[in-house]
């Protein structure tokens, strides 16, 4: 526990760096456990008495996001990435390994405070797992010798930064680029361009480009980025000049964001884009604020991507230097800059609402719709919200013409898609595929053999077995955020749903019953069936279940949760089939059995002593 005068000094400076400003909350929180190691209560009445907030606030914020910590985690805070895929690759043992090594039980602190080891939801490495994050940095390709090595430092109190750097290593494994990453952009072209064009001009040639929103649900760009151009605040001050009065709609404060917080498992796109391609994505960002307006922007980046923190941090300085962001970028009166909020664990906060929440300093929790973000969104203000990869795109169109990118793919879905593919491939990583590409033609280029499924979209997507490989990735087939998961012939599909089940029970924000409620008991029914003591009726009950959440949950996370478990009933029924015990209803809890331990310690084990299963 930090001394009581040191925690007023913690919070005072962490406070100060965000310009007193409760809107940058989870940022506050983010500078205050770095210097304290966690965030006590004393630090939650600070910063509540600072910001003039209360402390119930604070404190919810502090318990919503799983990277944030009320008590010590110890030096060394190790946490394995719980993908399916890596559970494939041996994570689980490599996990009871280095506790057994270490001295601790999963998921707790070790006696001598030293370190906690657990898992935590995928953290986009999946491409060069096993992985973990210790002290939130990642460490890839985790074999036995590794882990045993890192144990030895771990015993040896050696911090992480004396650590080997290989152990740090992150690869891009760019396998197959294309009209996007494949062909380099002089860093400014496409701000040049829109400042030759125009607003309207270059809006123009986004709508003719056909650029869709690359997230997976693929709502046209230039549709989008109209709505919020034309959206007026009706609370904007509006200025007299030269005896009339300004048009409202150029008074408007307006804002730009990018949606970097890719937290779908298997998905690892986005990490690439932000380490080697950031200066396209920054670039589509500033193209995008010229057409509707804004002067500031935000990248929201998932905190299992802190690592590129500084180095994002150092590109936007140099795109200031040239004369690329800030005030009068390049000599015109356009005027805007990027800011980047580092999330902290939520899953919740890709919903492109509970992310402008996030940004508030508040719990993600996902609004209710409408009105949306283009006409509300940030602090009540119009905003765009666009991931990613659409940003790296809008580049391209804005330097090199709508035509050029509507050629690429197909009528409705033009351009190209970046795939993260993970899993039981000879050559797993990123590759970029005009619109189009089968599932098989991925499949072949990644040295995938003797496949039995594919998740593609992630577990909020699709799963499709050998008869589908030769489905398109496109809006109009298979729409896809840009997650592959391949499944070899004898990988248990029914282990895969019981984790994404698990995963989608651990990521409800808890705003809703049906969702709250719902997933977990979709994932404690896998549960039950993967023990040995599922039933058809069970099975019935999952289907009820997946039924309720899917129709009645606030948002898109409830909505799909159910996925995994009703394709794969419906697809892979024989990996459920063979599990049940019976054909007749059979009670979760035994009560029987639970005094057996009872019947040990008396020595008792009469008739008296039983539960009748009458």
């Amino acid at each position: 526990m930090p001394e009581n005068d040191t925690i007023p000094s913690a919070v005072q400076a962490a406070v100060a760096r965000h310009s007193h400003d409760a809107a940058n909350l989870v940022q506050i929180l983010h500078d205050v456990q770095n210097q304290l190691g966690h965030i006590p209560e004393q630090a939650v009445d600070q910063v509540a008495r600072v910001l003039g907030i209360p402390p119930v606030k604070v404190a919810g914020v502090r318990g919503f996001y799983h990277f944030f910590h009320d008590r010590p985690h110890g030096r060394y805070d190790i946490l394995f990435s719980d993908n399916i895929i890596e559970h494939f690759q041996g994570k689980q043992e490599l996990l009871n390994y280095i506790c057994t090594q270490l001295w601790v039980e999963p998921e707790r602190v070790s006696e001598d405070g030293m370190v906690r080891v657990g898992s935590t939801s995928c953290i986009g490495m999946s491409d060069q797992g096993p992985a973990a994050l210790v002290n939130g940095l990642p460490v890839t390709r985790l074999t036995m010798e590794r882990v045993t090595a890192l144990v030895d430092l771990v015993k040896a109190g050696k911090p992480p930064a004396e650590w080997p750097a290989e152990f740090f290593q992150v690869a891009d494994n760019l396998r197959r680029a294309d009209a996007l990453l494949g062909e380099p952009l002089e860093r400014g072209a496409g701000v040049r361009a829109v400042l030759e064009k125009g607003a309207d001009g270059m809006l123009a040639e986004i709508d003719k480009s056909g650029l869709r929103g690359r997230g997976g649900a693929g709502f046209k760009t230039a549709v989008k980025w109209d709505f919020c151009r034309k959206a007026v605040d009706t609370g904007a001050e509006c200025q007299e000049v030269g005896g009339t009065i300004c048009d409202n709609t150029a008074a408007t404060v307006r804002y730009v964001v990018c949606n970097a917080d890719e937290g779908e498992p298997g998905t690892f796109k986005d990490r690439v884009l932000l380490n080697s391609y950031a200066d396209l994505v920054f670039e589509g960002m500033t193209v995008a604020a010229r057409v509707i307006g804004a002067r500031q922007g935000f990248l929201y980046l998932r905190g299992e991507y802190r690592y590129l923190l500084d180095k994002l941090n150092g590109i936007l300085e140099q795109r200031r230097r040239d004369g690329l962001l800030g005030e009068r970028i390049l000599g015109t009166d356009f005027s805007f800059d990027i800011a980047i909020h580092l999330g902290a664990g939520a899953y919740i906060c890709g919903e492109e609402s509970a992310l402008i929440e996030s940004l508030e300093g508040k719990r993600g929790t996902p609004r209710n719709r409408p009105p949306f973000p283009v006409t509300h969104g940030y602090l009540g203000k119009p905003t765009v919200v666009n991931n990613v990869e659409t940003y790296a795109s809008a580049a391209k169109v804005a330097a090199k013409g709508g035509e050029w990118f509507a050629q690429i793919g197909t009528a409705q879905s033009t351009g190209t898609k970046v795939l993260s593919i993970s899993g039981d491939c000879e050559r797993p990583g990123v590759y970029e595929y005009p619109f189009g590409v089968t599932v098989r033609q991925v499949l072949a280029d990644c040295g995938a053999k003797d496949i039995h499924a594919v998740q593609v979209g992630g577990p909020s997507g699709t799963i499709i077995g050998e008869a589908e490989f030769d489905r398109k990735i496109a809006f109009e087939d298979l729409a896809t955020g840009g997650s592959m998961m391949v499944f070899g012939q004898g990988r248990d599909v029914f282990e895969a749903a019981r984790n994404f089940a698990h995963f989608f029970a651990h990521e409800s924000c808890g705003f809703c019953t049906p969702c709250r409620v719902g997933s977990r008991l979709i994932a404690k029914g896998m549960d039950k069936i993967a023990s040995g003591h599922g039933t058809c009726a069970d099975v019935e009950e999952l289907k009820r279940l997946g039924h309720l959440t899917r129709t009645m949950s606030h948002c898109g996370l409830g909505q799909t949760a159910a996925n995994p478990v009703m394709q794969t009933l419906e697809k892979f029924w024989d990996h459920y089939d063979k599990r049940l015990r019976s054909k007749e209803f059979e009670p979760s809890f035994d009560l029987d059995k639970a005094l057996e331990t009872a019947r040990k310690i008396t020595g008792r084990d009469d008739a008296w002593a039983h539960i009748s299963a009458d």
